[in-house]
């Protein structure tokens, strides 16, 4: 555990600048897998909504808010620290909910209520799950303002209740080459009379220390996945300081591994009804997309082989983590030590789709056949 917790009040004003814009606010919107999955969590579970009071953590526009309502809830404070509050605040007054939802424009940390509440809602959710930290805010509203009862238990509900981090190894040729390609414009002696390549390593470390985000094909993944998973109800802000997930990859296919892959899964264990939310690639894509992080020296295993190691988080000042992965294919003296700022975001589109009748020497998997059938 660190002895100093890196501060993010530097990278506030731009943070809440950019949620304050109606575009993004929109883009959210209309990611209608996040938007829907809150809708039915909320609204199927109206035992833990009809005549309770909810707090709306980083509310946005307010449409968890107005969710909230529709499921009866009989009081909702939105809090929003953008310049996007005034603008839910007129929402609000255009559906005429005034006397059910009470915008506040503030952080939740500097926030004072009247009273505690039943419920906290919140989509405070980033690439790979922890990539902008608003958990911990979401943490610190309910140490403060969710009702607990005698034995100073938690006995009511956060929607979400759970999130988890999942991670597998995947092949990808393209990607790796297109990192490659980037790389070598630096490897030019002669560019219009420039020698470029006093700067090629700077290049290869900067192009090899930033996650890809964009989608792939679930078939590019070369072992199960494994999970790191948070209960909201319980975790502390400390717990997400620093944190390692451990990982045995047992190999499916023989095959390069470029990289590990990740994204996250998210439960609503409500009263009434359990909802969930997953940004898998095997499921229908949403704006977080996936991520992947390159090795800058792909590793060639063989089925049934095991990738052993571990992937370490550790917080910084920009909203994120720096994330260290330490790994060797076991048994062998094959090792693998890289570093990836997730700040650092790399978005690439450029990848197959899966409606693309994939081979197996596409992506450097050998196996199984099922890649084959039409």
């Amino acid at each position: 555990m660190t002895s100093e917790i890196p501060d993010t009040a530097e990278r506030d004003p731009a943070y809440f600048s950019y949620y304050g814009m109606i575009t993004h606010q929109q883009n959210m919107l209309q990611d209608y897998i996040r938007t829907g999955s809150y809708h039915t969590a909320i609204t199927t579970n109206p035992s833990d909504f009809k005549d309770k009071v909810v707090l709306d953590v980083g509310a946005g526009s307010g449409i968890l808010s107005f969710f909230c309502a529709q499921a009866g809830a009989k009081k909702v404070y939105a809090v929003e620290a953008s310049p996007m509050a005034k603008l839910a605040e007129k929402l609000v007054k255009q559906n005429g909910l005034e006397d059910v939802i009470t915008v506040i424009q503030d952080k939740v940390e500097n926030l004072e209520l009247p009273e505690m509440v039943d419920v906290i809602v919140s989509e405070p959710i980033g690439v790979l799950l922890v990539h902008e930290r608003m958990i911990e805010s979401f943490i610190f509203a309910r140490n403060k303002f969710l009702k607990r009862n005698v034995t100073e238990e938690c006995t009511c509900q956060m929607y979400p209740s759970r999130g988890s981090i999942c991670l597998a190894p995947f092949s990808d040729a393209p990607l790796y080459t297109e990192l490659m390609t980037r790389y070598r414009f630096w490897e030019q002696t002669g560019f219009y009379g420039v020698d470029l390549t006093g700067l090629k390593e700077d290049a290869f470390q900067h192009y090899f220390e930033q996650p890809i985000v964009g989608t792939f094909d679930a078939r590019t993944l070369m072992a199960n996945q494994v999970n790191k998973d948070f209960d909201f109800h319980w975790i502390n802000a400390d717990d997400l300081i620093e944190f390692e997930i451990p990982f045995e990859f047992k190999m499916n296919f023989t095959g390069v591994c470029h990289g590990i892959a990740g994204w996250f899964d998210l439960a609503f264990e409500g009263t009434d009804f359990y909802a969930t939310l997953s940004t898998s690639p095997a499921h229908e894509r949403t704006h977080w997309y996936q991520i992947r992080f390159v090795f800058s020296n792909p590793l060639a295993i063989n089925i049934g082989q095991v990738l052993k190691g571990v992937m370490k988080f550790k917080v910084n000042s920009h909203r994120s983590y720096v994330i260290k992965t330490e790994a060797e294919i076991e048994g062998t003296c094959v090792k693998i030590d890289c570093s990836h700022n997730l700040h650092e975001q790399q978005y690439s589109f450029l990848n197959p789709t899966n409606d693309i009748d994939l081979k197996p020497e596409s992506i450097c998997l050998y196996s199984p056949p099922t890649l084959n059938k039409k």
